[in-house]
């Protein structure tokens, strides 16, 4: 797995030449930094889509909480059921 730090600084990137694009979508050298961002972080992240790896960036970057512990099923205040008996 990469670091998170590489992952975040990728991710900045590709973030950062998005906003570019979007702003000015005619220049190209803004489309060509957006897209070698783009194509750093599917390789980073594993994927083929630039958008895929921003969000694959995103939630492996997510805090991960710790999941809870099940307490043990409570035995003590049961009782089996009574057998039914035909006569």
């Amino acid at each position: 797995m990469p670091r998170e730090t590489d992952v975040a600084r990728h991710l900045a990137s590709y973030r950062a030449g998005e906003r570019r694009l979007l702003a000015v979508p005619a220049d190209l050298r803004a489309r060509e930094r957006f897209e070698d961002a783009a194509y750093t972080l599917c390789v980073l992240m594993g994927t083929r889509c630039g958008r895929e790896a921003a969000d694959t960036a995103e939630n492996y970057l997510r805090p991960r909480t710790p999941q809870p512990t099940r307490a043990a099923p409570r035995s003590a205040g049961t009782r089996a059921r009574p057998a039914h008996h035909t006569t």
